[in-house]
């Protein structure tokens, strides 16, 4: 069989693979669509909170909460994990203090959720008593997507060539002109990159949450950070997976269409935050091009 066939059967393979996903990933939206539709269209269900009537159940408290979550999850993991992983691949040496590093990074990868709660509810709900509240809820999800923020951060700092480092220092640039100049301009596409692998992960993830002592239920709001930002991160909170949960466990198949319609305005939050960053790392692009 000579190259050119075998390319061809590959180039085949992934195409029939790809749309069998797409497939899959459209039948689970058509099919929440479908199941939630009567409340996916019923403004109160978005305008409502958490009602043990199904009629009268919505996802405002829960809404909110997923989107000031997950804000706080973004902020702390950027903060964090971009200058970690710049200091790795920059500053931190070949040696065997940074191998070590650098494996335990990649591992925490694939660390089960759960551990993440566990950690969050031992350190920030005992240790610095921040409690169960929007603050804990950011700072754990922060953690579960830094591996992923600073493994990104690094591979988009080796994809730069070499000749920009040697152009830089050529010209009598520092480190810190060299990095804040040169290296993060010509890397944010792919560090914006990373940031949406971890929110899509993030943002349905509901056992680090309830170890912390997130509500199932919770019938009002939390201070909007313009008026009361202190107030707003001490205030308990819900998220649209554990709003979720709560309602499949129920046994009520009105609370199930209501879980449908949660389901799928989830994955319009998701496709939206991922669509804001896609935007955001195309502006950078085309704005940072070599």
């Amino acid at each position: 069989m000579d190259y050119k066939r075998k390319e061809r059967i590959f180039e085949w393979a992934s195409i029939i693979a790809l749309v069998f996903v797409l497939i899959f990933l459209f039948s689970i939206a058509l099919k929440l669509f479908i199941d939630g539709l009567h409340r996916i269209f019923d403004l109160s269900f978005y305008t409502s909170y958490p009602s043990r009537f199904p009629e009268k159940a919505g996802i405002l408290s829960a809404l909110v909460g997923t989107l000031y979550v997950m804000a706080g999850a973004i902020f702390w993991s950027i903060i964090l994990g971009v200058p970690a992983g710049i200091y790795l691949e920059e500053f931190g040496g070949k040696g065997k203090v940074a191998r070590i590093i650098e494996a335990n990074i990649t591992n925490l990868s694939a660390v089960p959720s759960i551990i993440y709660g566990l950690l969050a509810l031992g350190i920030f709900v005992y240790r610095f008593k921040f409690g169960e509240s929007i603050l804990t809820a950011g700072l754990t999800l922060g953690l579960l997507m830094l591996p992923v923020i600073v493994v990104a951060t690094r591979e988009s700092l080796r994809r730069i060539p070499r000749a920009i480092r040697e152009g830089a220092y050529a010209l009598g640039a520092t480190n810190y002109e060299l990095v804040f100049h040169h290296l993060l301009p010509y890397s944010i596409g792919g560090i914006l990159t990373g940031v949406i692998i971890a929110v899509s992960r993030a943002i349905g993830e509901t056992a680090p949450l309830l170890t912390i002592g997130a509500l199932t239920f919770i019938a009002f709001l939390p201070p909007p950070p313009w008026e009361d930002l202190i107030g707003m991160l001490k205030s308990p909170f819900t998220v649209l997976p554990i709003q979720i949960f709560n309602w499949v466990s129920r046994p009520q198949e009105a609370f199930h269409k209501n879980a449908a319609a949660g389901g799928f305005v989830l994955l319009v939050v998701c496709l939206l935050l991922n669509s804001l960053s896609y935007y955001i790392r195309y502006k950078v692009r085309k704005k940072y091009q070599w």
